[in-house]
C-alpha cells in the first residue's frame, strides 16, 4: 500500500457519506474497480439519543457489505472509528435533531468512518463532518 492510502480511503468514506442514495451503487461499483470497499447508512434524530444507533448502524453495515469480519478486532476498528468522528460532532451537534449518513470505506489495511451531519436549527439548517480512521490487518 502507498502512504496515501488512508488518505484516499477518507476520502472515498466522504464522498460516500454525502452522496445520495440514487449514487450509491454506481460508487460501490467504482470503488471496487480500485479494490476499496464501501457502504454508506442513513442516520438520524436527536443526536444524544441517537449514539447508540449509530454506532450499531456502522457496525451492521460495515459487516454486510463486507468491510469486516465478524471478529473482535474487526469490530473495534469499526466502533473506534466511528466513535472518533462522532467527537467530533459532537459539540456542535449536541442535543439537536440530525438528519445525515454515515459513509464508511476499507481498502487494504485501512478503514475511514464519516459522519455527515445538517443539524436543523429553525430554519437554519448547519452542517457538520467527522470523520474517524483505524488500521486493520487484512
Amino acid at each position: 500500500m502507498s502512504g496515501e492510502t488512508s488518505t484516499q480511503v477518507a476520502k472515498i468514506a466522504t464522498r460516500m457519506a454525502i452522496s445520495s442514495r440514487e449514487e450509491e451503487e454506481f460508487l460501490k461499483n467504482e470503488y471496487a474497480k480500485l479494490s476499496a470497499k464501501v457502504t454508506a447508512v442513513n442516520i438520524g434524530g436527536n443526536i444524544n439519543e441517537s449514539i447508540h444507533k449509530i454506532l450499531e448502524r456502522a457496525l451492521v453495515a460495515s459487516k454486510r457489505n463486507g468491510l469486516i469480519r465478524e471478529e473482535h478486532l474487526h469490530e473495534g476498528a469499526v466502533i473506534g472509528a466511528t466513535r472518533d468522528a462522532l467527537m467530533q460532532i459532537s459539540t456542535r451537534a449536541n442535543g439537536q435533531n440530525v438528519g445525515g449518513k454515515v459513509g464508511i470505506a476499507r481498502k487494504g489495511e485501512h478503514i475511514s468512518v464519516c459522519i455527515f451531519l445538517s443539524i436543523g436549527l429553525l430554519h437554519l439548517d448547519e452542517v457538520v463532518i467527522g470523520i474517524g480512521h483505524r488500521s486493520l490487518p487484512e
